[in-house]
């Protein structure tokens, strides 16, 4: 199927037909890519971000039980005051 490029504003655009756009399932917004010198056009399986408070939740219960079972975290999440001295210029 051939395309036309058209003037779009300040930018330059493709139409997608509404056959193909109902076939591909395409939302509101796509994921663009160039790959190979083609351009590629997909469609984001899933929102961004989804999942994270679920996500952050497991690591914040994670943190308590290690803390509460003795074990000591990698990396401290407090800062050691004790260590520097802050300069205020």
């Amino acid at each position: 199927m051939l395309a036309s490029i058209i003037s779009i504003g300040n930018s330059r655009g493709i139409r997608i037909p509404q056959n193909i756009l109902d076939q591909l399932n395409f939302n509101e917004k796509v994921e663009m890519e160039v790959r190979d010198n083609k351009l590629i056009v997909s469609r984001i399986e899933s929102p961004p971000r989804q999942g994270w408070e679920k996500a952050f939740s497991k690591a914040h219960e994670s943190v308590d039980s290690c803390e509460s079972s003795g074990k000591a975290l990698l990396i401290s999440d407090m800062i050691d005051n004790d260590v520097f001295e802050w300069e205020w210029q």
